[in-house]
């Protein structure tokens, strides 16, 4: 599994967990909402910094965001 395919997977499975739409996790993170939903669908490869942003949205470390989910 690529990391693109690990970031996408990980992203949506902590963000529904949270219960959150693509909108609301874009809003807390600062970005648009097609772009969260670029990155679920593996179009695009984030920056750190855009990692950063979405980890600290859903308040865990942007390691997180690229390893496995426990």
């Amino acid at each position: 599994m690529t990391s693109k395919e690990i970031l996408a997977r990980n992203l949506k499975a902590l963000r529904l967990e949270r219960g959150w739409s693509q909108e609301e996790l874009a809003h807390r993170a600062g970005l648009d909402r097609t772009y969260i939903s670029s990155l679920e669908r593996r179009k695009y490869a984030p920056t750190l910094d855009v990692l950063d942003k979405l980890a600290g949205a859903l308040a865990i470390g942007a390691s997180d965001l690229i390893n496995g989910l426990k």
